[in-house]
C-alpha cells in the first residue's frame, strides 16, 4: 500500500482485486485520500461479478457501449465505486443512490450516518481509478500514454502558454510523457472543481517537466486558487499517466433526497 504525504494530505493507493468486498473498510480519516486502480482488460477483474451491483439505468447505458472493452471499462468503474461505498459505508451497494449536478457529478444523494465521502472516477484504455476523501472534493484522471500523434498540436488547443511553451522546449523523446502528464493534471483538477466544459483548460498552468513536483502553479482569474488544492501524480502501472487532485478547504458535501438521476455521465476521456 503506496502511501504519499504532501501539503498535509496523506494518499494511500490500493490495487482493487475480485477478493475487494468481503468485509468491510475503514473510511478515510479527515485528511486521508483513498484510491483504488484496477484493469478491466481480459486479464483483469471479473466482470460478471461486479454487473449485478448496477442500477438498472447504469445497466442500459452499459448496454448503450458497441465495444465489450468500452461496456466493461464502464461495468468495472460502476461496480467498484458502488462496492468500496458500501464496505466503507456499511450498506448494500445497490442501496446507493446518486445525486448530480448541474455540471453532471456524483455524489451521494442521502449521506449514511455522520460519514460525508466525496468520490470521483476515471477509465480508459483498460485502466479504472476510484478516489475517496471525508468532506475534501477530489478528482482523479488516467490516461494511455500514446505517442501516435503530434502532441504540439493539441497542447495548442487546450493548454496554456506557459504549458505550451514548456511542452515546445522538450527534448522529442519527453514530450508524449510529458504531454499526458500535463493532460491528466489537468483533467483531475477540472474534475475536482466540478464545474465540467465551463472551466476553460487554458485558464490555469499546471508542471510538466519531468522530475518536477505535480503542482498547481496558477490559476486565472483568481490567483489564490492554486493554493486551494494539492496535486499528486499516481502509479497505476506501466504506460499510464494518472493524477489526483485534492481541496484542501473542507466543504460540505451532502446532497439532499432525491431519486438517482442517470441523465448525466461522468466527464468522457479524451480520445
Amino acid at each position: 500500500m503506496p502511501v504519499c504525504v504532501q501539503a498535509n494530505v496523506k494518499v494511500a493507493t490500493y490495487q482493487f482485486t475480485d477478493f475487494v468486498g468481503a468485509s468491510a473498510l475503514p473510511a478515510p480519516e479527515e485528511h486521508d485520500v483513498h484510491v483504488w486502480h484496477a484493469l478491466a482488460g481480459p486479464a483483469g477483474l471479473d466482470v460478471s461479478r461486479l454487473q449485478p451491483l448496477l442500477s438498472e439505468e447504469e445497466n442500459i447505458r452499459a448496454a448503450r457501449f458497441r465495444f465489450e472493452k468500452n461496456r466493461n471499462e464502464f461495468v468495472v468503474s460502476r461496480g467498484m465505486l458502488r462496492l468500496l461505498l458500501g464496505c466503507y459505508l456499511g450498506v448494500s451497494p445497490r442501496k446507493i443512490c446518486f445525486a448530480y449536478s448541474s455540471y453532471g457529478k456524483p455524489k451521494m444523494a442521502v449521506p449514511r450516518g455522520e460519514l460525508d465521502l466525496s468520490f470521483n472516477v476515471s477509465h480508459g484504455d483498460g485502466a479504472v481509478l476510484c478516489a475517496f476523501a471525508r468532506e475534501h472534493r477530489v478528482g482523479v484522471d488516467v490516461e494511455k500514454v500514446r505517442k501516435d500523434f503530434n502532441v504540439e498540436e493539441v497542447a495548442e488547443r487546450f493548454f496554456s502558454v506557459a504549458e505550451r511553451d514548456a511542452l515546445r522546449n522538450l527534448r522529442a523523446h519527453e514530450k508524449h510523457d510529458a504531454f499526458f502528464r500535463c493532460w491528466t493534471r489537468k483533467e483531475a483538477y477540472i474534475k475536482a472543481r466540478g464545474e465540467g466544459l465551463s472551466l476553460p483548460l487554458h485558464d490555469f498552468d499546471v508542471s510538466l517537466l519531468p522530475g518536477k513536483p505535480a503542482t498547481l502553479l496558477s490559476t486565472r482569474p483568481d490567483a489564490n486558487e492554486a493554493a486551494r488544492w494539492s496535486l499528486h501524480d499516481l502509479l497505476v502501472g506501466p504506460g499510464y499517466a494518472a493524477a489526483l487532485v485534492v481541496e484542501l478547504q473542507r466543504v460540505s458535501l451532502r446532497a439532499p433526497i432525491s431519486p438517482e438521476a442517470e441523465t448525466s455521465s461522468l466527464r468522457s476521456q479524451p480520445s
